[in-house]
């Protein structure tokens, strides 16, 4: 089975195809020759990603899923949430965006955030929606070099260390996407084993 992911973020593909069962084949917008941005004009995660993915579906004619994630924060009201990717404006830059966060939160005590990734997976007429949390608390400083975004000023409770401390395979052990993948992963596994009519 072929699927499209629709996103240019080369992290987010390395993440996932770690976690794909070897009978789907995961495709990028790129090797479909989408080189655009799609537009993300909704003012929710559950909208943007249906966005992402009806415009490969109807551009491209290929199933498709794609992702919208947002970071959560309690003393924020929820915020930097559907805008996290550009909190800091334009062009994005997630070193800017971590940057805001922790000049927003200082001297707050209240340091709760959440992540959440949802996917909506177009499959030619079909729609599926699939939610991952994960609670934490965002650090006083940044700590650890790997994973993206706001990986370095998360910790996931029940941790000592940040996402950004974290190696591959222990943050797809609980991370809020690894959380929505599998939920979408059990889907596909049992849309496959189906006969489709």
């Amino acid at each position: 089975m072929e699927l499209i992911f629709a996103t240019h973020n080369e992290h987010k593909l390395v993440e996932i195809r770690s976690l794909l069962p070897q009978n789907i084949t995961l495709r990028s917008l790129g090797d479909i020759g989408c080189t655009e941005e799609i537009p993300e004009t909704s003012e929710t995660l559950e909208g943007n990603a249906l966005l992402k993915a009806t415009y490969v579906l109807e551009s491209y004619g290929l199933p498709c899923f794609a992702d919208d994630t947002g970071l959560e924060v309690a003393a924020l009201e929820g915020a930097p949430g559907v805008y996290s990717a550009r909190y800091a404006g334009e062009p994005k830059n997630e070193a800017r965006n971590s940057e805001k966060l922790l000049r927003q939160l200082e001297g707050l005590k209240d340091r709760r955030a959440q992540f959440t990734t949802i996917i909506a997976l177009c499959l030619g007429k079909e729609t599926h929606i699939f939610k991952g949390s994960v609670k934490g608390v965002i650090t006083y400083a940044p700590r650890g070099l790997n994973g993206f975004g706001y990986d370095p000023v998360f910790q996931p409770d029940g941790l000592e260390k940040t996402f950004g401390e974290l190696t591959l395979k222990e943050k797809n052990q609980l991370s809020h996407r690894a959380r929505a993948f599998s939920k979408l992963i059990s889907f596909l596994k049992e849309y496959q084993a189906t006969p489709q009519k």
